[in-house]
């Protein structure tokens, strides 16, 4: 069984860094890319950044030049580190891992960005 866990969320006070890390456990066969989403009450899940298996990155907008992902050799663990975080940064952030054996999400972590 595929299991995706977040960790590393809080609070985080506006300007701060967080560092968000998912680790993945269980079997997935040829990964292709993996990613960080975050969603706010009421709105539709907006993905922060990707990761594809030939290591290209993408991120949204909003948090180019602020935001880094990256994962480690094995494909096992993927980061999200954040920086000079704003109010708006606000979500809960989910892990996703695309494979050819499907899509996986973590249950996701709250970031709140506050004084």
């Amino acid at each position: 069984q595929v299991q995706l866990v977040e960790s590393g969320g809080g609070l985080v006070e506006p300007g701060g860094s967080l560092l968000l890390s998912c680790v993945v456990s269980g079997r997935i066969f040829s990964v292709s890319t993996m990613a960080w989403y975050r969603q706010t009450p009421g709105s539709q899940r907006e993905l922060v950044a990707e990761l594809t298996y030939g290591g290209s990155r993408n991120y949204a907008e909003s948090v180019k030049g602020r935001f880094a992902i990256s994962s480690d050799n094995t494909k096992k663990v993927v980061g999200l580190h954040m920086t000079r975080v704003k109010p708006q940064d606000t979500a809960v952030y989910f892990c996703n891992v695309r494979a050819s054996s499907g899509a996986y999400w973590g249950q996701g972590i709250q970031v709140t960005v506050s004084s």
